[in-house]
């Protein structure tokens, strides 16, 4: 019997059976501990992986100046980008922020099952589409609104692929993910907290008001995610 209704990934589960056939017999579950790297800047990606719980970020630029260009949780496949687009490597980090697990896949097994089925192909390529549009949001949203809208934008992101109200996260995690100092960082978390849209505390985040905090992320938020749930569909 099909294991395909038990998955929790949104694309394995958005995959035509017979699609989904062709990848099952190579699917390894794996365990996403919290930093683990899943591909690592300018060498050979070996495995391609689904999350099915947790999240993976992309985090472009070198120990000390660097910042999060992108977020994959169960939505997505991380790897799917340098791989279906004729590469094998990427100058960006991959490493799981939020802890989970997932399954792997191995390149090879992956490039054959989507050179068998355009359906497949196709569906992967709407994703990237999708992430990319996510990373131009970032750079939009990096250049024209204010920390607190962009950290609105984060928090909802998260709370996508994690479920629940609560975060586990740091004001030194925030500021490398939004490319910013940690004091800038506490000083937003202070402006969203004070409209009651958060409670913070030490290495927490919860989230009160989802529908306060898309407003106040704006058309920072929003865009990439009804682009997905056009093309490959809802959650």
């Amino acid at each position: 019997m099909s294991v395909q209704p038990s998955v929790r990934n949104r694309l394995l589960r958005h995959c035509n059976p017979s699609d989904f056939a062709l990848l099952e017999p190579h699917l390894v579950p794996v365990q996403l501990d919290l930093k683990l790297s899943l591909i690592s800047p300018h060498e050979p990606i070996r495995d391609l992986v689904f999350p099915e719980s947790g999240f993976v970020s992309i985090v472009a630029g070198r120990q000390g100046r660097q910042a999060e260009t992108g977020l994959i949780g169960n939505e997505g496949l991380v790897g799917a980008v340098p791989i279906l687009l004729a590469g094998d490597r990427t100058p960006d980090a991959h490493f799981v922020q939020a802890a989970g697990h997932g399954l792997s896949i191995g390149v090879d097994a992956f490039q054959a099952a989507t050179r068998a089925s355009r359906s497949l192909e196709k569906l992967f390529l709407s994703f990237i589409h999708t992430l990319l549009i996510q990373t131009a949001q970032t750079a939009y949203a990096n250049l024209s609104h204010t920390l607190d809208t962009r950290l609105a934008r984060w928090l909802l992101m998260c709370q996508d692929r994690l479920g629940g109200s609560e975060l586990a996260v740091t004001h030194e995690f925030l500021g490398i993910m939004l490319g910013v100092q940690r004091s800038s960082v506490t000083v937003a978390i202070q402006v969203i907290e004070g409209n009651q849209l958060i409670r913070a505390r030490r290495g927490r985040i919860e989230v009160l008001d989802r529908a306060g905090l898309e407003a106040a992320a704006g058309d920072s938020y929003g865009v990439a995610e009804a682009e997905y749930a056009r093309l490959i569909g809802a959650a």
